[in-house]
């Protein structure tokens, strides 16, 4: 059997691959992403799940390591998460009654081969326009500062969000119908992932 390892501490990512019948190992890669760039959102989101992941399947000598990184982009800027609630309130304003690109790098490696595959999914999200009350109350509520972008989909900002385009689990930071794609290509059906028991597949 083949463990499955998720290189995130994001309780999103964790949540959505649970309730999509996969219960994976956590194993935080805490690599300094400030360390990272990349010339574009894409190039950069990519860059940092290579790295989770590269960190992570150090670590094991053998598993699929999933490595993911998430950001919006907003007039060709990257945004991941506000650093304060100043900040988080301006990106909201910034928001407010447009259309952003929510970008998430996918890197997935075996741990025993070393073999890698990556991806990249792109996700339009049309926001709504709340009023200052709306986006403080938000802010308040302390979610703004916990994802990239500023805001939880299937939580609270999800009353913010008026349609999307693309693949909507990518909000969530991790594309289902992406990753199942990966995990075929490293022989591992999503049926048969469903069937085995917690952690391994």
């Amino acid at each position: 059997m083949t463990m499955i390892v998720l290189g995130s501490r994001s309780p999103s990512r964790l949540a959505l691959l649970r309730r999509a019948g996969l219960n994976p190992v956590v194993e935080v890669s805490d690599i300094d992403e400030s360390a990272i760039t990349g010339e574009t959102t894409a190039e950069l989101t990519g860059r940092l799940a290579i790295a989770k992941a590269s960190t992570v399947a150090a670590r094991f000598d053998r598993g699929i390591v999933i490595g993911c990184d998430s950001m919006l982009e907003l007039d060709g800027m990257a945004y991941g998460k506000p650093k304060s609630a100043s900040s988080a309130i301006e990106l909201w304003r910034q928001l407010a009654g447009r259309r952003g690109l929510f970008h998430t790098g996918h890197c997935l490696i075996d741990a025993a081969s070393g073999r890698t595959a990556t991806a990249h999914c792109v996700t339009t999200v049309g926001f709504a326009t709340p009023s200052e009350a709306e986006i403080a109350g938000y802010v308040a509520t302390g979610e703004p500062l916990e994802v990239a972008g500023g805001f939880k989909i299937d939580h609270r900002g999800g009353w913010f969000v008026e349609r999307i385009e693309g693949e909507p689990s990518n909000l969530q930071g991790l594309s289902l119908p992406l990753l199942r794609r990966l995990l075929s290509e490293f022989g591992v059906p999503l049926t048969l992932a469903w069937a085995q028991s917690p952690a391994a597949v």
